[in-house]
């Protein structure tokens, strides 16, 4: 007969091994929704972005709601960059034309940012982002909300004084070469970090969408 010193301990076990069971079973069902990934690298856990508000190219506010619904890439820069930006946007581009067999609703997006507001008017960055790929979103705002828009992003930009020599006006910016990963709830979810490989990307960013969209 069982007193009831040895019940509490069965009950106790019970509980443990149920515990146990589930924590399993919370392990393999998330898992298996995380697609096998070869260029993003996810955070353990997404982080909520401070509120913000850019000027988007067609003169309208990006806010925050605005990049939900969608897996997003995004990229800072400036229309004056002579490498690192138009190759980063080229190759984004490659990795755009790949999902276009996505429904629109969800198909994931490419932002570029430009951290130079100086030079780049809301015109002048449309023309030169749809210049890669007509879907890629553009946007921009005074200093101090790039300052921290980047910094929500983990990313940094500075001015850098042009040559002496040379006219003031020819000045460059300094900025994070990484990608920032937005989930569909427009949280920072993760990175990608040079060498770029669009088809890596591609696939990547398709496979997310197509977990997060079942």
């Amino acid at each position: 007969m069982f007193n009831r010193t040895t019940a509490i301990i069965l009950v106790a076990a019970l509980a443990v091994a149920s515990g146990l069971w589930g924590m399993q079973h919370w392990m393999l069902r998330n898992e298996h929704a995380r697609p096998q990934l070869q260029a993003v690298k996810l955070f353990d856990q997404p982080r909520a972005l401070p509120s913000f508000s850019l000027q988007q190219s067609d003169q309208t506010p990006l806010i925050p709601g605005e990049l939900k619904g969608h897996w997003t890439l995004v990229f800072l820069g400036f229309t004056h960059c002579p490498d690192v930006c138009p190759t980063t946007l080229a190759q984004l581009a490659l990795a755009q034309k790949q999902w276009t067999a996505l429904p629109e609703s969800i198909r994931p997006r490419v932002l570029f940012v430009s951290v130079d507001p100086d030079r780049d008017t809301p015109d002048a960055i449309g023309e030169y982002a749809h210049a890669f790929h007509r879907d890629t979103l553009a946007a921009t705002a005074d200093v101090p909300a790039l300052e921290a828009f980047a910094r929500s992003l983990s990313m940094v930009f500075m001015k850098v004084p042009a040559p002496e020599g040379t006219p003031p006006e020819q000045y460059s910016v300094d900025h994070s070469a990484s990608l920032a990963v937005l989930d569909p709830q427009g949280r920072m979810a993760g990175v990608i970090v040079p060498p770029l490989d669009p088809k890596a990307i591609a696939s990547d960013l398709s496979a997310l969408t197509k977990v997060t969209s079942q």
